[in-house]
């Protein structure tokens, strides 16, 4: 496995990329992209970032809907971010309900292990976006670099790590979005904004 060159970002998808709902974003209508969040996947993809997306999605599992309304989202996730003339790498997803007992279910890192596979790359240092506890401790099991937006339930999950802090995400990164965080995740590679 190797990191020379390869800038690799790994991005939750609902509550990161596109707006959640606590009753599952079932159809291509309901995806709704969160603003500047399209524009910074771009602009990152145009400086030369792998963008991949690792999402939990067991409304799959739950009947709420297919794998065409998935894959409809998917599709319409990537065209955005095409006409603003960037490039999605891959969207991992984990169909599995919470009683499963996967390993791709967040916070397991089933989801990063076959990131790096399909890579061969280690996701060790790279940054890691998401809005929940479950996507940063996913993160932290591979060494990635945990960075929380106070978008989806964000800043929900802010407010419980100030109440009952994790030691392992103290001094976890908290931007207001995806957007807001662009300038730091550049800096982790070492390129100026």
């Amino acid at each position: 496995m190797t990191n020379s060159g390869f800038k690799l970002v790994i991005l939750d998808r609902d509550g990161v990329i596109n707006q959640d709902s606590d009753a599952f974003v079932k159809s291509v209508n309901e995806w709704i992209p969160i603003p500047g969040s399209i524009e910074a996947i771009a602009e990152l993809s145009r400086a030369g970032f792998t963008v991949v997306v690792a999402t939990n999605q067991s409304g799959l599992s739950r009947g709420l809907f297919d794998l065409d309304d998935l894959e409809a989202m998917h599709a319409k996730l990537a065209q955005l971010v095409e006409e603003q003339g960037g490039s999605m790498a891959a969207v991992f997803y984990c169909p599995h309900g919470p009683d499963d007992q996967c390993n791709c279910r967040k916070p397991k890192p089933g989801l990063i292990d076959a990131i790096e596979a399909e890579f061969d790359t280690s996701a060790e240092g790279v940054p890691l976006v998401g809005d929940s506890l479950r996507d940063l401790e996913a993160g932290l099991t591979k060494g990635c670099l945990p960075i929380l937006v106070r978008t989806g339930k964000g800043a929900a999950t802010e407010q419980k790590l100030q109440q009952a802090p994790v030691e392992s995400l103290v001094n976890v990164k908290v931007f207001d979005s995806l957007l807001d965080a662009l300038p730091f995740i550049k800096d982790v590679y070492g390129q100026a904004c």
